[in-house]
């Protein structure tokens, strides 16, 4: 989606800041960050709600993205609203700086036209990293410690085998099956598979 003037305007006409806006879901507000973008000098602003680690199904991210040229200046509120992990980070910086274009925050101090900005933008995504490295290892260990006191006892299965050959044994079809245990039909069928694949290696 668009806010502001016509995005196909020619290169003559057309203004050289360009806004990005995200939030991850449909309940989230991006008038907070477009008035921000807006404030700042962006008189155009592409925007989107979407959840994502990397840039695909980000189609509005990616237009701007094909659409920005040298001299132009694409701004963020905060870096985690245009990347959502350290590689991504890098990989659009890397395309934006090959390519000539200035990438500014309005939150951070971040701006790719100065050392300072440069400096603080890779400041960030170190930390970035380091922070995904520390809550990895911190789940491992939490699993570990779980495990080792019997409380964790991995992913719970949804469907009861035994119980939809039981039931499939005293007649009942699928499709009652799928009803009584409130399961799809695909899952009363694959249950039935494993079970008759476990008896015929059994045999």
């Amino acid at each position: 989606m668009i806010r502001g003037l016509e995005f196909n305007e020619t290169r003559e006409k057309r203004l050289k800041t360009y806004g990005y806006a995200r939030v991850s879901s449909e309940g989230q507000d991006l008038q907070i960050q477009i008035d921000a973008l807006e404030a700042a000098g962006c008189s155009v602003v592409r925007y989107e709600k979407v959840s994502a680690t990397s840039r695909n199904g980000r189609t509005e991210l990616q237009a701007l993205l094909d659409f920005l040229r040298e001299g132009d200046t694409l701004m963020v509120t905060r870096i985690d609203r245009l990347a959502r992990s350290v590689k991504d980070l890098q990989d659009i910086v890397y395309e934006l700086r090959n390519r000539g274009v200035a990438l500014k925050a309005t939150d951070q101090l971040i701006d790719t036209t100065t050392p300072a900005g440069k400096a603080f933008l890779d400041m960030l995504a170190v930390f970035a990293e380091f922070e995904t490295a520390l809550r990895k290892e911190r789940q491992m260990e939490g699993i570990a410690k779980a495990k080792a006191q019997g409380v964790y006892k991995g992913r719970k299965p949804t469907i009861n085998r035994n119980e939809v050959q039981s039931l499939h044994l005293s007649g009942v079809g699928p499709t009652e099956i799928a009803k009584q245990l409130e399961i799809g039909r695909a899952s009363v069928y694959r249950a039935l598979k494993e079970c008759h694949d476990q008896c015929a290696g059994l045999q």
